[in-house]
């Protein structure tokens, strides 16, 4: 459905069409009422959560939790089931119901997974499963001869990769009769209050927005082979929808609640964690990982073709580079080598010891970038080396890969950017905490707040500014010394990994 005229008469910060960026700790807006719900779409799970509507802090006890459970298959699939999704999260929002954290709600807040897909037929059902970011089907597109790519990079923020809707809509209209595509959150929304709508962050994540311009980019669309109108309609920041009115009787408490439309997960992590302007990088570490700096739009600097932009609201973009291996790497590895709570993190080694080096290529690497998945590599191996050696190599490679991240930052902005760390993975790992502090070699704050995303989600809805609290790491100069000389080491084994692959590949 299209979207309607409805805006929240209260926004914060400028009113609906534009809201003013949060400013940093103690500069959050005034919210009537107490608490905000936010759902929280993540690849690995679905969750809602209530948070204080005064610094967007979780209200204890009131989170509700679905597992998703990704189906990965020969071909490079890598899909959810939408079906099972959706009403996993209806769930969660039953659960809370019954323990009585759906009073006092005066806004709803969504943050969510990019670059999600669905096809859809000429009624608006799906036709496929939920198609997420690890999915690697595609079709390489037919183009122009004059197409010019680094143009393309410059004005959506994204290259022509299958991560992306020009890739991926052509690929799903030679596979079932679409009519029409939409997100994953542009679906929960519609599912929620009847409307298919997305947001200009949302939107960013498809690879086919204009980022100056906030609207469809006319030479993705033509590259996708779709117009305007087969995409979701984008809504300003300040746009709101009401519940549809089966479930304000299923959940009384939310009727005519404000629902904001929802924030991309990375923007929402950076903002969740302190990441406010460009003198702060947010190194995110979920089940991937992430370094970003959130910066005004129209004070963009000019994007190398290394780094990815998004947007996270009207004023606001976030600028970065994203890594595969992350959290997964280290699930992954505890899994395999079996290894019991009390060691899952590698103590005993020391940081920067270069004896045995990992390139964290199992899941492959994120554009422009072009590895394959199950392309990981260890170099260095011997029988005097045990699970820790194994577990600390590979938390040490995804540390040198986000620092690469992270000094390209630095050099964007021209300026030593401060560090707060945050996600499920910092919170983890005492050790990979550390790992990081003296990869990065300058001080760090971790974010003492676990749901960075739902936190951000509210903060870009409702013009708060969460400060991110928690402990603050120096590195220890004897680790940076160590990793100053292992990080050219690294360097050059991991030129020889893509190499190999490609080689491999071709």
């Amino acid at each position: 459905m299209p979207p309607t005229d409805r805006q929240d008469d209260a926004a914060p910060l400028g009113g609906p069409q534009a809201p003013a960026p949060a400013g940093g700790p103690g500069g959050a807006a005034s919210v009537g009422g107490e608490r905000i719900l936010a759902l929280d779409l993540g690849t690995s799970s679905a969750r809602a959560l209530v948070l204080s509507a005064a610094d967007a802090s979780p209200v204890p006890g009131a989170l509700a939790r679905h597992k998703i459970t990704p189906t990965y298959g020969v071909g490079g699939s890598a899909t959810i089931d939408l079906h099972e999704y959706v009403e996993g999260l209806l769930s969660c929002l039953d659960e809370l119901q019954q323990n009585g954290h759906l009073d006092g709600i005066t806004a709803i807040v969504l943050s969510s997974q990019w670059h999600s897909v669905v096809a859809l037929d000429a009624h608006g059902a799906a036709l496929t499963p939920v198609i997420t970011w690890a999915d690697t089907r595609s079709v390489a597109p037919r183009l122009d001869p004059a197409f010019d790519e680094h143009a393309f990079h410059a004005r959506t923020g994204a290259w022509l990769h299958r991560l992306y809707w020009p890739r991926r809509i052509p690929w799903l209209l030679s596979e079932v009769p679409a009519v029409s595509f939409a997100g994953l959150p542009d679906l929960v929304l519609e599912r929620l209050t009847g409307e298919r709508v997305t947001s200009v962050s949302i939107a960013s994540g498809t690879g086919s927005l204009d980022l100056a311009k906030g609207e469809y980019d006319a030479e993705a669309l033509d590259i996708a082979g779709v117009t305007a109108g087969q995409l979701p309609p984008i809504v300003p920041t300040g746009w709101t929808g009401v519940l549809a009115s089966t479930y304000a009787r299923r959940w009384p408490g939310l009727a005519g609640v404000p629902v904001h439309p929802p924030t991309g997960d990375g923007a929402a992590s950076n903002v969740g964690t302190g990441g406010y302007d460009e003198s702060t990088a947010a190194v995110t570490v979920g089940t991937s990982a992430a370094v970003r700096v959130v910066h005004p739009i129209d004070q963009a600097p000019e994007l190398p073709w290394e780094l990815w932009r998004y947007r996270v609201d009207d004023q606001r973009a976030v600028t970065g580079m994203a890594f595969s291996a992350a959290g997964n790497l280290h699930a992954w590895l505890t899994h395999v080598l079996q290894l019991d709570e009390a060691h899952q993190e590698p103590t005993d080694v020391e940081i920067g010891s270069s004896r045995v080096i990992a390139i964290p290529f199992q899941a492959g690497t994120r554009p422009p970038e072009t590895v394959p998945g199950g392309s990981g590599v260890y170099f260095g191996l011997s029988f005097d080396d045990d699970a820790a050696d194994l577990l600390a190599a590979s938390l040490q490679g995804a540390s040198l890969e986000i620092d690469r991240g992270l000094r390209m930052l630095d050099s964007l902005f021209d300026r030593r950017l401060e560090v707060v760390l945050g996600g499920g993975g910092i919170d983890a790992s005492a050790w990979w905490r550390r790992c990081l502090t003296a990869t990065f070699a300058r001080p760090t704050t971790v974010c003492a707040e676990a749901e960075v995303g739902a936190r951000g989600a509210a903060a870009v809805a409702l013009g708060l500014s969460p400060a991110p609290g928690g402990e603050h790491l120096d590195p220890a100069p004897d680790e940076v010394a160590r990793v100053d000389t292992l990080r050219p080491r690294y360097t050059a084994l991991r030129d020889l990994a893509v190499q190999a692959t490609k080689a491999l590949s071709g």
